[in-house]
């Protein structure tokens, strides 16, 4: 289901569902290089993905987007915690394992990567993207990978949608850009 016209990059709070048909299929390759277990893999790919997203903005006036994941059967998945502060935070993710995140918001031309900056509705260009970056913590991980990734709006056949371009290194510096388009399916339950 399309996005509504009022939702956009300020505030993305909501519930939505990985398209399969309208994301990138490579999703299984990147999970390899990023030293995710078959079994896992598989779960997550053949699975339902469903995102929980909670945008604010905490106490001291940052920008925060906390997202909680679950796969088919409402089994928990990883959680994002993002404050767009652009400061690293250390974590261990469920599905990553040890990484090390930054997130932001950013203006289009602030982005070194054409496939980051391209195809965002007016609204979200104007607003600015959420920048996420996300390497692997290499000493603790034993893997090499980097995710860089834009987040926002953009039309895909005719409707709204929220989608994450992103721009993924592997250990031997395989290079893979890829969206993961995302259908709206309505606001979070109170």
């Amino acid at each position: 289901m399309a996005a509504p016209a009022d939702l956009n990059i300020l505030d993305l709070s909501g519930k939505y569902v990985m398209n399969k048909e309208l994301s990138d299929k490579r999703i299984d390759t990147m999970l390899s290089l990023q030293g995710v277990g078959w079994i896992k893999r598989k779960a997550i790919t053949l699975a339902t993905v469903t995102l929980f997203v909670k945008h604010f903005k905490n106490e001291d006036g940052f920008e925060v987007v906390n997202i909680d994941q679950t796969i088919s059967g409402g089994i928990p998945a990883s959680s994002e915690l993002r404050t767009l502060t652009g400061n690293p935070r250390e974590t261990e993710d469920v599905t990553f394992g040890h990484i090390i995140t930054k997130s932001k918001r950013v203006k289009v031309d602030e982005l070194d990567v054409s496939f980051l900056k391209n195809g965002w509705t007016a609204d979200t260009i104007e607003h600015g993207l959420i920048h996420s970056y996300t390497e692997s913590n290499t000493p603790k991980s034993g893997t090499t990978w980097i995710a860089s990734q834009a987040w926002g709006l953009e039309e895909i056949n005719g409707e709204r949608r929220y989608t994450r371009h992103i721009k993924f290194t592997g250990p031997k510096a395989e290079d893979i850009e890829a969206v993961l388009v995302y259908d709206y399916l309505g606001p979070l339950d109170s």
